[in-house]
């Protein structure tokens, strides 16, 4: 197995301009890495920074779905595609947030058929709806999202994290992204286990 972190040119913190040297710095900080998404989009500035403004404005939001719902959302997306990169990475994400070291494990594997309360039924749902056949997806989705008491926020929240998401995923799929080995014991082992 290769160690390539992609198939097209990857960046080190110290390459990326000024001001994403300190936004993806803050969170190689808080993890303890640099997560190699931001070093495969680094070769491409202004996209890495399209990129993190619109994670950031769905993902960081404090209305409506909760941080890890959101998650959820981005895991049950990830596993429909078959990206592993964004099935890792937010599947540690998700167990950190849920507090829970087996529910991304479940979600990504088979989110057709995971057991979920209802609200979390109808989150990943209603992201498979749209996710796997955005052509077909419509009133009915909607409809079923409604009647388990998602608001139209929140909505267009599992809609708009879902659209971005279905992009990184064919991103990584493009650039044949690599997880980070740290990924995959995040949230299963107590930090400096």
């Amino acid at each position: 197995m290769s160690d390539q972190v992609s198939r097209f040119p990857v960046v080190e913190l110290a390459e990326l301009p000024e001001d994403l040297r300190e936004r993806v710095g803050a969170i190689a900080e808080k993890s303890g890495f640099v997560p190699n998404i931001f070093r495969a989009l680094g070769h491409r500035p202004a996209e890495l920074r399209a990129f993190l403004d619109y994670h950031d404005a769905l993902m960081e939001r404090t209305e409506g779905l909760s941080k890890a719902e959101r998650e959820l959302v981005v895991v049950a997306t990830s596993g429909a595609n078959h990206c592993t990169y964004c099935v890792v990475a937010h599947g540690a994400i998700l167990r950190i947030r849920a507090k829970d070291p087996e529910l991304s494990d479940r979600v990504s594997s088979n989110p057709w058929q995971v057991e979920l309360d209802k609200r979390g039924r109808a989150i990943v749902d209603l992201a498979l709806a749209l996710a796997q056949d955005s052509a077909q997806f419509g009133e009915a989705d909607l409809a079923a999202a409604r009647a388990a008491g998602l608001t139209e926020d929140e909505i267009w929240d599992v809609g708009a994290i879902t659209a971005l998401f279905a992009m990184s995923n064919r991103l990584a799929h493009l650039t044949a992204l690599r997880p980070n080995p740290e990924f995959y014991l995040m949230g299963r082992q107590k930090r400096g286990s």
